[in-house]
């Protein structure tokens, strides 16, 4: 795997400044509402009873600001549970919440980076977001997905702050 050295640097700088554990699971949803666990490298604390804000350590900054907290969903790909292109997978709790139309998102693999990431991520309400995963359903295509790749390619270097801490939860309100 071409990026296995990079994820091995990244564990080693979490064992040498005692992050532990290196990697956290968690439950998400997959194709066709299928659970699975998605891995990513931690960048918070332990320390739940701190605001989330506060929980990031700095290196846990440098990893989501340049999405490499990411990095080991590729073993995510590989299991074929994700997709390098496609909606994000989304916690469980949300499963209830979304309506017939939002729930077409889950008729392909989730990805690493989709339509929504690269068309304002958390900067854009939940409506949008979702309907920008069920449009990616819509049109699915090897074009759509080398646009995608391209453009995250793109955002990963332009230099944005990381904001996804600031992420309100899906409601199914929106």
């Amino acid at each position: 795997m071409v990026l296995s050295w990079l994820m091995m640097a990244i564990a080693l700088v979490y064992l040498l400044s005692f992050h532990f554990p290196v990697v956290y699971k968690q439950p998400r949803l997959g194709k066709n509402q299928k659970p699975f666990l998605l891995f990513k490298f931690r960048t918070l604390t332990n320390q739940t009873d701190l605001p989330l804000l506060q929980r990031q350590f700095a290196w846990g900054s440098f990893l989501r600001r340049w999405s490499l907290d990411e990095l080991p969903q590729l073993w995510n790909v590989l299991k074929g549970e994700m997709s390098l292109i496609g909606p994000r997978p989304l916690l469980m709790e949300y499963a209830p919440l979304f309506s017939d139309e939002q729930n077409q998102r889950h008729e392909v693999r989730p990805g690493i980076t989709g339509l929504a990431q690269v068309n304002g991520r958390t900067a854009i309400s939940w409506k949008v977001k979702l309907q920008y995963d069920v449009d990616y359903v819509k049109q699915l295509s090897l074009a759509l997905d080398i646009k995608i790749l391209c453009r995250t390619v793109v955002l990963l270097f332009s230099f944005k702050e990381d904001v996804s801490l600031q992420e309100k939860k899906f409601t199914g309100k929106e």
